[in-house]
């Protein structure tokens, strides 16, 4: 079979959506497929997600494309009826088997009756981490949010399939592990004995070898005190907290339906830098939201200092359909994109001060493909002079001279923990030195 007709999946939006593309590729077999896995959490998503069907028909004339995810999800009549794709299968059934072995065009139920989890726990593994989805959908009904249309009700995967997953990945040679989902902080409460996601994450830490666990998005106020005291005293657990806070106003935090208040964010912020400074706060900030004006602009704008963001996800508030925000009083296109901009501006400048904070310090890095570049704990990329193999060393000041000592996973050129000495910085990310 030549590799033109191999199946191919493209994964557009979050890690969530990364994670269950790795699952499809593994159910479609030989199949002469193309499936896109779409996103809606904008309309430039979707847009896209558009974009990316026209072009793998272009580039796969014969194949079978079939359109899922997100988009697919919410509107599946729209995708249906492109000339380009041949099937439509909702979120609900991408990971089934029968699913993509039926010959049905039109694959779509109510998300909102969705209810089982096992079909959906999803890993997803590239060269350095493995993605471990252990909780889809959400409960909460923000005003500008469609995703809840196309992911359905909160669930949550049961521990012991979470931890067998991971145990998998360390077998395989991975050292780091994402935990993903969409609400991910409402972790457990459809599970027998509502664990939490703290719980969970202590049961990982006990039961497994693996050497760094890291969280994706999480709600500030759903940060109980058993998941805050694992994220400043677990080493095992990555410094790097992304916050899903949306505004730093608090009428439009009211307006979104968002459940906090600014001060609530950087009373978070405070306590988790005091009891463990290298933490490295991350959030997802909307620009444009209806009804703000610029004073209210300029207290989301305030809030990247307040909360020390460094890694900052900006987006211009996108109408989505049948959402209560659409219908509200909408600020001019031409302005969302103009404060996203200085959004953005501000942001860049909070993380070329951290970036250049950290020259000097050493720091253990997983190394990425091709093998000259890695993340360190607190998410900072490294970029080195040249590729370095599967050797640990000691942790040495800058003038010392190395000791290696060589690691059972020696020989790897990506996926495995080396020590650097951070050299210098750019605007996006450091140089540094194998220690």
């Amino acid at each position: 079979m030549s590799s033109l007709s191999q199946p191919e999946v493209i994964s557009l939006g979050c890690r969530l959506n990364i994670a269950e593309s790795e699952t499809i590729r593994s159910l479609l077999g030989n199949r002469d497929v193309v499936v896109v896995n779409s996103c809606a959490v904008t309309n430039a998503a979707v847009k896209q997600t558009r974009a990316a069907i026209r072009k793998a028909r272009r580039a796969r004339p014969d194949a079978t494309l079939a359109v899922t995810g997100c988009a697919a999800q919410i509107d599946p009549a729209s995708f249906a009826a492109m000339p380009e794709v041949d099937r439509v299968i909702g979120n609900s059934d991408k990971l089934l088997p029968e699913a993509w072995a039926a010959p049905n065009a039109l694959i779509v139920r109510d998300m909102a009756r969705v209810t089982e989890i096992a079909p959906h726990l999803a890993v997803a593994t590239d060269q350095s981490r493995a993605f471990v989805e252990v909780q889809n959908g959400c409960d909460h009904r923000c005003t500008f949010c469609a995703i809840p249309f196309g992911r359905g009700p909160s669930r949550s995967a049961p521990a012991g399939a979470v931890i067998e997953a991971i145990e998998r990945a360390v077998a395989s040679g991975k050292n780091e592990v994402v935990l993903t989902g969409v609400d991910l902080t409402s972790y457990g409460h459809d599970l027998p004995g509502q664990p939490t996601l703290g719980s969970l994450v202590e049961r990982i830490l006990s039961r497994t070898t693996l050497p760094r666990l890291r969280l994706s998005s999480i709600d500030a106020p759903e940060i109980d005190d058993r998941l805050f005291a694992l994220f400043t005293e677990e080493a095992r657990v990555m410094p790097h907290l992304h916050l899903s806070l949306q505004a730093g106003d608090d009428m439009i935090l009211k307006r979104m339906k968002r459940r906090h208040a600014r001060a609530d964010a950087v009373r978070l912020v405070e306590r988790l830098k005091t009891a463990r400074p290298e933490i490295a706060i991350g959030a997802d900030l909307i620009a444009g939201f209806p009804t703000e004006d610029d004073a209210m602009a300029a207290n989301s704008l305030a809030l990247i200092d307040d909360c020390d963001i460094v890694h900052a996800h900006i987006f211009p508030y996108s109408p989505r359909a049948g959402t209560p925000a659409a219908r509200m009083p909408q600020v001019a296109p031409e302005v969302r994109r103009d404060r996203a901009a200085r959004l953005r501006d501000v942001a860049a400048a909070r993380k070329v001060a951290w970036l250049r904070s950290l020259i000097g310090t050493t720091q253990q890095v997983l190394v990425e493909a091709p093998g000259d570049r890695g993340r360190t704990e607190s998410f900072a990329e490294v970029r080195l002079p040249t590729p370095v193999r599967a050797e640990l060393v000691e942790a040495r000041a800058p003038t010392e001279a190395p000791s290696p000592r060589p690691s059972t996973s020696s020989g790897r050129t990506v996926g495995h923990l080396a020590t650097v000495v951070v050299a210098g910085a750019t605007e996006n990310y450091l140089t540094g030195i194998p220690a």
